[in-house]
């Protein structure tokens, strides 16, 4: 016969552990209330004479308590419950010990090779894997169903960060980056005003990235093209500065001209801007920002339309 612990594993079937188990709860009964070796034998015996090919390691327990109940050994299946129970909440006691200690000596290999983003010789990644255990015991042990635990360890299924599961945060999101632009948003506790310049508009967007990255878990998808309007006021304000200090002196097509290109400049500035700080930005649990950059523009009215798109090809290409 083969039983099934309650971890999922299945081990063979051995008589010996239920008549110590029986013993260390007779050790706290008196007189009568003890149970003979061949009470014990029966027990065991009723349970053999079932002839199943596999039980779960609680329902012989349940069966155990049922057959002293029958013979008599009220306070002896009390003990018993009360051993039972002793037993469960020392298998459901902290089990992070090893690990943290392993993480800190860097002895641990599974975590070292879990995610290629976090460098685990760092202070602030330990501190965020230490937490990260916590979370991934306590998940286990109390927050999620026995039978899903089960079938994590079996590897029927995977439970995805585990280590994250204690707190109230979620995994991955589709930012909304225009309304956060064009309305303003609010990081640290301070307001940040729509932007004036495309510059100024990449910066606050890769701002946005970092928090919504450090607030949660997974990676994060950002459309680029609600910048375009940016890049339009840019040019609106490079125009208006020119015509107010050149006009009369300057011609119209050399102040767009000169328009042209400040708006040229500023748009590989901006992208430039977008694409260092992705990718040297860490979180707060010193993680790489995981983003996918979208950008795909459908204006019926758009800005220097063959320099853009180019340009545009590029940023995506770099990205």
């Amino acid at each position: 016969m083969k039983i099934i612990k309650r971890d999922g594993r299945i081990v063979d079937y051995d008589r010996q552990k239920i008549s110590v188990a029986i013993e260390k709860a007779n050790q706290e009964v008196r007189g009568r209330e003890k149970a003979t070796k061949e009470e014990i034998k029966g027990i065991i015996e009723y349970i053999e004479e079932l002839n199943k090919k596999r039980m779960l390691v609680e329902d012989i327990q349940d069966i155990i308590e049922e057959r002293l109940m029958e013979i008599g050994k009220h306070e002896l299946a009390k003990k018993y419950i009360v051993y039972r129970y002793t037993r469960a909440l020392i298998r459901k006691q902290n089990t992070t010990d090893e690990s943290i200690l392993g993480l800190i000596r860097n002895e641990n290999k599974e975590l070292a090779e879990e995610n290629s983003n976090k460098n685990t010789m760092l202070a602030s990644t330990q501190r965020d894997y230490i937490a990260g255990e916590v979370s991934r015991d306590l998940t286990k042990r109390l927050l999620l169903p026995e039978k899903i635990v089960k079938a994590d360890q079996e590897g029927v299924l995977h439970f995805h960060d585990a280590d994250y599961f204690v707190q109230p945060i979620f995994n991955c999101c589709l930012i909304n980056i225009s309304d956060m632009l064009d309305n303003g948003t609010v990081m640290n506790g301070k307001m940040i005003e729509s932007p004036k310049s495309f510059q100024v508009a990449c910066t606050v967007t890769t701002q946005i990235i970092a928090a919504v990255a450090s607030n949660q878990y997974g990676g994060q998808s950002v459309d680029m093209k609600h910048l375009g309007k940016y890049l339009r006021k840019s040019y609106n304000k490079f125009k208006s500065d020119l015509e107010k200090k050149y006009k009369g002196k300057l011609s119209n097509d050399t102040i767009e001209e000169i328009a042209n290109d400040r708006v040229k400049t500023e748009l590989k500035a901006g992208v430039q801007t977008i694409q260092y700080q992705i990718n040297t930005l860490m979180t707060t649990n010193r993680t790489i920002t995981i983003c996918n950059i979208i950008l795909a523009s459908r204006r019926k009215r758009p800005i220097h339309k063959r320099k853009c798109n180019d340009n545009r090809r590029s940023f995506k290409t770099k990205i």
